[in-house]
């Protein structure tokens, strides 16, 4: 904590006033209370609007389960989205759905599959008294029978035409925007980071910004280490 307190401060001597005031404002608006998962999503357009949207509703962390498909967005499509969140990817094992799941529950997430099933609600009405990661599969197929398996609820968008799904991009802004809109007018609802990961999340961005930081962190590590 003191370590990263102190190297965040040295990081910002070597950004503007702008971006700092940039990164303290933004961060206020940072949250894991909700996360999305990605299940073999391969169209990389998709894949890079799914980035901007989590950027833009402010959800720090996506998972990326890549069983059959390699998650690759469009940088022209992200619009460097993708360097201000957290991308936490499932590829070492032929099957990595279950390993994901099973992380996020063993860390107080509600297993959110959003699929039309016979015990789903709509999304403004899905229950945001613990932390929820809302699952989605590909467009030609959904999510896989295992995924379905493991999630602990089902919601679906509303729809009112003859199509029968929306574009998977499309499904995650729409249901980012329902549950963190409501998620930031609960009560008593602890969902921004803790002050600990406000901190680690900004050194992250300042890193993103400041010019060679892996050297400008090893000299800074060193002289953290002589002050002791």
């Amino acid at each position: 904590m003191e370590k990263e307190k102190w190297l965040l401060e040295k990081f910002y001597e070597h950004i503007s006033d702008n971006k700092k005031e940039k990164f303290d404002s933004i961060i206020q608006d940072r949250t894991r209370h909700v996360t999305v998962v990605l299940e073999n999503i391969f169209q990389p357009h998709n894949a890079a609007a799914v980035l901007r949207s989590c950027d833009c509703f402010g959800v720090q962390d996506v998972h990326v389960i890549e069983n059959t498909n390699e998650y690759a967005p469009n940088k022209d499509i992200d619009m460097g989205s993708s360097k201000w969140l957290n991308l936490n990817r499932y590829n070492t094992k032929e099957e990595n759905t279950v390993d994901c799941l099973n992380a996020l529950k063993a860390k107080g997430y509600k297993i959110v599959a959003t699929t039309p099933h016979t015990n789903d609600c709509q999304i403004d009405e899905l229950p945001l008294d613990q932390p929820v990661a809302l699952l989605f599969g590909t467009e030609a197929t959904g999510l896989t029978e295992t995924a379905m398996k493991h999630a602990d609820a089902f919601v679906k968008l509303p729809m009112y035409g003859f199509t029968e799904s929306y574009n998977i991009s499309v499904s995650v802004a729409l249901a980012l925007f329902s549950v963190t809109e409501r998620m930031r007018n609960y009560e008593d609802l602890n969902w921004q980071l803790t002050p600990e990961e406000q901190m680690a999340v900004k050194l992250q961005w300042a890193k993103k910004v400041v010019k060679h930081s892996g050297k400008v962190e090893k000299i800074l590590n060193a002289r953290f280490e002589n002050k002791l």
